[in-house]
Protein backbone atom coordinates (compact mmCIF):
# COMPACT_ATOMS: atom_id res chain seq x y z
CA UNK A 1 0.00 0.00 0.00
CA UNK A 2 1.27 3.73 -0.71
CA UNK A 3 2.28 5.09 2.05
CA UNK A 4 3.23 8.41 0.61
CA UNK A 5 -0.11 10.79 -0.17
CA UNK A 6 -0.48 10.66 -3.85
CA UNK A 7 -3.15 13.23 -5.21
CA UNK A 8 -4.28 13.26 -8.63
CA UNK A 9 -7.22 16.27 -9.66
CA UNK A 10 -8.76 16.62 -13.22
CA UNK A 11 -11.98 18.30 -14.83
CA UNK A 12 -14.81 16.20 -15.78
CA UNK A 13 -17.21 17.70 -17.61
CA UNK A 14 -18.19 20.78 -15.54
CA UNK A 15 -17.34 18.85 -12.26
CA UNK A 16 -13.67 18.88 -10.16
CA UNK A 17 -12.56 15.71 -9.61
CA UNK A 18 -9.99 14.59 -7.19
CA UNK A 19 -8.18 11.09 -6.62
CA UNK A 20 -5.85 10.61 -3.57
CA UNK A 21 -4.20 7.38 -1.81
CA UNK A 22 -1.51 6.85 0.87
CA UNK A 23 -3.65 8.49 3.75
CA UNK A 24 -6.12 6.46 4.93
CA UNK A 25 -6.61 2.13 5.21
CA UNK A 26 -2.77 1.41 4.56
CA UNK A 27 -2.85 -1.93 5.15
CA UNK A 28 -5.49 -2.33 2.28
CA UNK A 29 -4.70 -3.57 -0.92
CA UNK A 30 -5.51 -0.34 -1.80
CA UNK A 31 -7.48 2.43 -0.92
CA UNK A 32 -8.70 5.73 -3.15
CA UNK A 33 -10.54 8.44 -1.30
CA UNK A 34 -12.57 9.94 -4.66
CA UNK A 35 -14.37 13.29 -4.56
CA UNK A 36 -16.63 15.35 -7.60
CA UNK A 37 -16.93 18.62 -6.32
CA UNK A 38 -18.04 18.44 -2.81
CA UNK A 39 -19.21 14.34 -2.79
CA UNK A 40 -16.85 11.77 -1.36
CA UNK A 41 -16.48 8.61 -1.71
CA UNK A 42 -14.11 6.29 0.23
CA UNK A 43 -13.17 2.60 -1.65
CA UNK A 44 -10.83 0.28 -0.13
CA UNK A 45 -10.20 -2.67 -1.83
CA UNK A 46 -8.38 -6.30 -0.32
CA UNK A 47 -7.54 -8.90 -2.39
CA UNK A 48 -5.75 -12.36 -0.92
CA UNK A 49 -2.76 -13.27 -2.56
CA UNK A 50 -3.63 -16.86 -2.65
CA UNK A 51 -6.51 -18.73 -4.45
CA UNK A 52 -8.41 -21.66 -2.21
CA UNK A 53 -7.81 -24.84 -3.92
CA UNK A 54 -10.17 -26.28 -5.37
CA UNK A 55 -12.40 -23.07 -5.87
CA UNK A 56 -13.99 -23.12 -9.28
CA UNK A 57 -15.68 -19.64 -8.89
CA UNK A 58 -14.16 -15.50 -8.79
CA UNK A 59 -15.12 -14.30 -5.21
CA UNK A 60 -15.46 -10.95 -5.99
CA UNK A 61 -17.54 -8.62 -3.32
CA UNK A 62 -18.85 -5.73 -3.79
CA UNK A 63 -20.39 -3.44 -1.22
CA UNK A 64 -21.53 0.28 -1.91
CA UNK A 65 -22.53 1.78 2.04
CA UNK A 66 -24.25 5.10 2.54
CA UNK A 67 -24.13 6.88 5.93
CA UNK A 68 -26.58 9.15 7.41
CA UNK A 69 -23.68 11.23 8.61
CA UNK A 70 -22.22 11.92 4.97
CA UNK A 71 -25.63 14.21 5.22
CA UNK A 72 -24.62 15.72 8.03
CA UNK A 73 -26.89 14.08 10.26
CA UNK A 74 -27.28 11.29 12.89
CA UNK A 75 -29.56 8.63 13.55
CA UNK A 76 -32.10 9.13 16.60
CA UNK A 77 -35.16 8.17 18.14
CA UNK A 78 -36.42 4.00 18.33
CA UNK A 79 -33.49 4.23 14.67
CA UNK A 80 -29.76 4.77 16.72
CA UNK A 81 -27.83 2.68 13.94
CA UNK A 82 -27.30 2.26 10.21
CA UNK A 83 -29.56 -0.85 9.18
CA UNK A 84 -29.23 -3.18 6.22
CA UNK A 85 -28.42 -2.39 2.97
CA UNK A 86 -31.33 -0.10 1.03
CA UNK A 87 -32.00 -1.01 -2.29
CA UNK A 88 -30.77 1.81 -3.59
CA UNK A 89 -27.17 0.98 -2.06
CA UNK A 90 -27.99 -2.27 -3.53
CA UNK A 91 -28.47 -1.31 -6.67
CA UNK A 92 -25.47 0.96 -7.12
CA UNK A 93 -23.45 -2.16 -5.76
CA UNK A 94 -24.09 -3.90 -8.79
CA UNK A 95 -23.66 -0.81 -11.15
CA UNK A 96 -19.96 -0.89 -9.51
CA UNK A 97 -19.96 -4.96 -10.01
CA UNK A 98 -20.39 -5.28 -13.48
CA UNK A 99 -18.53 -3.47 -15.94
CA UNK A 100 -15.16 -4.49 -13.74
CA UNK A 101 -16.38 -8.13 -13.02
CA UNK A 102 -15.33 -9.04 -16.76
CA UNK A 103 -11.82 -7.57 -15.83
CA UNK A 104 -10.46 -9.81 -14.10
CA UNK A 105 -8.58 -13.17 -15.81
CA UNK A 106 -11.17 -16.15 -16.30
CA UNK A 107 -8.13 -17.99 -14.37
CA UNK A 108 -8.18 -15.65 -11.49
CA UNK A 109 -10.16 -17.13 -8.27
CA UNK A 110 -8.35 -15.19 -5.91
CA UNK A 111 -10.78 -13.41 -3.17
CA UNK A 112 -11.42 -9.49 -3.80
CA UNK A 113 -13.74 -7.37 -1.39
CA UNK A 114 -14.47 -3.86 -2.47
CA UNK A 115 -15.79 -1.80 -0.23
CA UNK A 116 -17.17 1.98 -0.96
CA UNK A 117 -18.19 3.73 1.98
CA UNK A 118 -19.79 7.37 0.92
CA UNK A 119 -18.44 10.01 3.20
CA UNK A 120 -19.98 13.04 2.36
CA UNK A 121 -22.48 14.70 -0.18
CA UNK A 122 -23.22 17.08 -2.55
CA UNK A 123 -27.09 17.20 -3.05
CA UNK A 124 -26.96 18.35 -6.20
CA UNK A 125 -24.23 15.67 -6.84
CA UNK A 126 -24.97 11.80 -7.07
CA UNK A 127 -22.46 9.46 -5.21
CA UNK A 128 -22.69 6.56 -7.85
CA UNK A 129 -20.73 8.00 -10.52
CA UNK A 130 -17.77 9.11 -8.35
CA UNK A 131 -17.61 5.51 -6.18
CA UNK A 132 -17.24 3.63 -10.22
CA UNK A 133 -14.52 6.20 -10.59
CA UNK A 134 -12.83 5.81 -7.04
CA UNK A 135 -13.33 1.81 -7.56
CA UNK A 136 -11.69 1.92 -11.24
CA UNK A 137 -8.40 3.88 -9.65
CA UNK A 138 -8.05 1.44 -6.24
CA UNK A 139 -8.34 -1.30 -8.28
CA UNK A 140 -6.00 -0.26 -10.95
CA UNK A 141 -3.39 0.68 -7.71
CA UNK A 142 -3.62 -2.31 -6.34
CA UNK A 143 -1.36 -5.08 -8.30
CA UNK A 144 -4.54 -7.15 -8.56
CA UNK A 145 -4.71 -8.34 -12.22
CA UNK A 146 -6.96 -6.15 -13.54
CA UNK A 147 -7.58 -5.14 -17.57
CA UNK A 148 -8.89 -1.85 -16.64
CA UNK A 149 -9.11 1.23 -15.61
CA UNK A 150 -12.78 1.71 -16.58
CA UNK A 151 -14.37 4.71 -16.71
CA UNK A 152 -18.06 5.78 -15.96
CA UNK A 153 -20.12 8.54 -17.14
CA UNK A 154 -23.74 9.70 -16.66
CA UNK A 155 -26.09 11.22 -19.76
CA UNK A 156 -28.59 13.35 -19.29
CA UNK A 157 -30.51 15.13 -22.66
CA UNK A 158 -31.51 18.44 -21.51
CA UNK A 159 -32.88 21.33 -24.86
CA UNK A 160 -31.55 18.28 -27.45
CA UNK A 161 -28.49 18.29 -26.21
CA UNK A 162 -25.98 15.85 -24.31
CA UNK A 163 -25.37 16.60 -20.44
CA UNK A 164 -22.79 15.51 -19.13
CA UNK A 165 -22.86 14.17 -15.16
CA UNK A 166 -26.29 16.59 -14.83
CA UNK A 167 -26.77 17.50 -11.15
CA UNK A 168 -29.66 16.10 -9.36
CA UNK A 169 -31.76 18.98 -10.43
CA UNK A 170 -30.37 19.01 -13.89
CA UNK A 171 -32.53 15.35 -14.41
CA UNK A 172 -35.60 16.64 -13.47
CA UNK A 173 -36.02 18.08 -16.59
CA UNK A 174 -33.85 15.81 -18.37
CA UNK A 175 -35.33 13.00 -20.94
CA UNK A 176 -32.63 10.84 -20.64
CA UNK A 177 -30.89 9.20 -16.99
CA UNK A 178 -28.03 7.40 -18.74
CA UNK A 179 -24.80 5.45 -16.94
CA UNK A 180 -22.46 3.84 -19.15
CA UNK A 181 -19.04 2.27 -18.43
CA UNK A 182 -16.40 1.01 -20.07
CA UNK A 183 -12.44 0.50 -20.75
CA UNK A 184 -11.03 2.76 -22.97
CA UNK A 185 -11.80 0.45 -26.14
CA UNK A 186 -15.18 -1.19 -24.92
CA UNK A 187 -18.68 -0.43 -23.45
CA UNK A 188 -19.10 -2.54 -20.87
CA UNK A 189 -22.10 -1.70 -18.62
CA UNK A 190 -25.44 1.05 -19.69
CA UNK A 191 -28.39 1.54 -17.37
CA UNK A 192 -30.76 3.60 -18.48
CA UNK A 193 -34.31 5.03 -18.66
CA UNK A 194 -35.53 7.61 -21.01
CA UNK A 195 -38.64 9.80 -22.21
CA UNK A 196 -39.04 8.78 -25.69
CA UNK A 197 -36.19 8.94 -27.39
CA UNK A 198 -35.04 7.45 -30.14
CA UNK A 199 -32.45 4.30 -30.82
CA UNK A 200 -30.51 6.76 -32.72
CA UNK A 201 -30.45 9.12 -29.95
CA UNK A 202 -29.77 6.38 -27.47
CA UNK A 203 -26.72 4.75 -29.24
CA UNK A 204 -25.49 8.36 -29.50
CA UNK A 205 -26.13 9.25 -25.96
CA UNK A 206 -23.93 5.66 -25.14
CA UNK A 207 -21.37 6.97 -27.71
CA UNK A 208 -20.81 10.43 -26.04
CA UNK A 209 -20.50 8.72 -22.64
CA UNK A 210 -17.94 6.43 -23.54
CA UNK A 211 -15.81 9.41 -25.29
CA UNK A 212 -16.37 11.84 -22.54
CA UNK A 213 -14.83 8.86 -19.71
CA UNK A 214 -11.31 8.66 -21.51
CA UNK A 215 -10.98 12.17 -19.42
CA UNK A 216 -11.40 9.74 -16.70
CA UNK A 217 -9.25 6.52 -18.15
CA UNK A 218 -6.48 8.85 -18.68
CA UNK A 219 -6.45 10.14 -15.18
CA UNK A 220 -6.07 6.78 -13.17
CA UNK A 221 -3.88 5.78 -15.56
CA UNK A 222 -1.65 8.50 -14.83
CA UNK A 223 -2.39 8.58 -11.31
CA UNK A 224 -1.71 4.45 -11.42
CA UNK A 225 1.88 5.45 -12.67
CA UNK A 226 2.54 8.05 -9.84
CA UNK A 227 1.74 5.34 -7.56
CA UNK A 228 3.94 2.89 -9.13
CA UNK A 229 2.38 -0.37 -7.41
CA UNK A 230 4.42 -3.68 -8.06
CA UNK A 231 1.70 -6.10 -10.04
CA UNK A 232 1.13 -9.02 -8.44
CA UNK A 233 3.57 -11.92 -9.25
CA UNK A 234 0.39 -14.21 -10.45
CA UNK A 235 0.58 -16.75 -13.43
CA UNK A 236 -2.66 -18.32 -14.60
CA UNK A 237 -2.55 -22.38 -13.95
CA UNK A 238 -2.61 -24.73 -16.76
CA UNK A 239 -5.74 -25.17 -17.82
CA UNK A 240 -7.13 -28.62 -18.70
CA UNK A 241 -7.60 -29.06 -22.45
CA UNK A 242 -8.45 -32.04 -22.57
CA UNK A 243 -11.34 -32.01 -20.02
CA UNK A 244 -12.21 -28.54 -21.66
CA UNK A 245 -12.31 -30.50 -25.10
CA UNK A 246 -14.45 -33.56 -24.13
CA UNK A 247 -16.82 -31.23 -22.36
CA UNK A 248 -17.53 -29.06 -25.67
CA UNK A 249 -17.62 -32.55 -27.32
CA UNK A 250 -20.42 -33.79 -25.39
CA UNK A 251 -22.05 -30.94 -24.47
CA UNK A 252 -21.61 -27.40 -27.20
CA UNK A 253 -23.99 -28.68 -29.96
CA UNK A 254 -26.87 -29.47 -27.09
CA UNK A 255 -26.27 -26.52 -25.80
CA UNK A 256 -26.53 -24.60 -28.63
CA UNK A 257 -29.91 -26.27 -29.67
CA UNK A 258 -31.26 -26.09 -25.59
CA UNK A 259 -30.60 -22.02 -25.86
CA UNK A 260 -33.03 -21.92 -29.12
CA UNK A 261 -36.07 -22.84 -26.49
CA UNK A 262 -37.84 -19.69 -25.73
CA UNK A 263 -39.69 -21.03 -22.95
CA UNK A 264 -37.81 -20.32 -19.94
CA UNK A 265 -38.76 -23.05 -17.52
CA UNK A 266 -38.22 -25.38 -20.29
CA UNK A 267 -35.02 -24.49 -21.42
CA UNK A 268 -33.54 -24.51 -17.77
CA UNK A 269 -34.71 -28.01 -17.46
CA UNK A 270 -32.94 -28.97 -21.29
CA UNK A 271 -29.81 -27.52 -19.78
CA UNK A 272 -29.88 -29.19 -16.39
CA UNK A 273 -30.93 -32.56 -18.59
CA UNK A 274 -27.39 -31.91 -20.28
CA UNK A 275 -25.48 -31.00 -17.39
CA UNK A 276 -26.76 -34.33 -15.68
CA UNK A 277 -25.22 -36.50 -19.27
CA UNK A 278 -21.97 -34.97 -18.76
CA UNK A 279 -21.80 -35.72 -14.98
CA UNK A 280 -22.77 -39.38 -15.64
CA UNK A 281 -20.06 -39.40 -18.64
Amino acid sequence: MQVNPIVKTFQYGNHTVTLETGVMARQATAAVMASMDDTSVFVSVVGKKEAVEGQDFFPLTVNYQERTYAAGKIPGGFFKREGRPSEGETLTARLIDRPIRPLFPDAFKNEVQVIATVVSVNPNVSPDIITMIGTSAALAISGIPFNGPIGAARVGFINDQFVLNPSNVELEESRLDLVVAGTKDAVLMVESEADRLSEEQMLQAVVFGHDQQQTVINAINEFAAEVATPAWDWVAPAENTVLKNKIAELAEAKLVEAYQITEKMARYDRIHEIADEVNEV
